[in-house]
């Protein structure tokens, strides 16, 4: 899986997926820092990508489009700490592996996961 990380999430979470095997760029990187959310997501469709974010809107986009793609997962957590955010991603990622592909918003808080599967209708 490859993945492209907002710019809300830390540096170290792009070297900890790297360091696990995964593809992992972080918006600054390929000079989208100040992209608009919706031209994130069409980066992230055109490479085959998962968002990874804290932010609400790109949910939102997904929905008012009815975009198949790209898969986000939306982090909403009360102690977003990089340690905790990577250690959630790691133990939750194999699990949500085959909703990511197909197409999905996933979104991972305190207490539970909640997918939903794209188009939003």
């Amino acid at each position: 899986m490859k993945f492209l990380i907002d710019m809300a999430l830390s540096p170290k979470t792009v070297k900890v997926l790297r360091g696990s095997g995964y593809e992992a760029v972080r918006v600054n990187e390929l000079g989208m820092a100040k992209s608009r959310d919706k031209e994130i997501l069409e980066y992230a469709a055109k490479k085959d990508m998962v968002v990874i974010t804290v932010d609400l809107d790109f949910g939102d986009i997904l929905a008012i489009t009815k975009y198949k793609k790209p898969s986000v997962i939306i982090l909403r957590l009360k102690q977003p700490s990089s340690e905790h955010v990577n250690s959630l991603l790691l133990s939750t990622l194999p699990r949500i592996k085959d909703s990511l592909d197909k197409g999905s918003i996933v979104v991972i808080d305190d207490y539970r996961i909640r997918i939903r599967e794209l188009p939003v209708l």
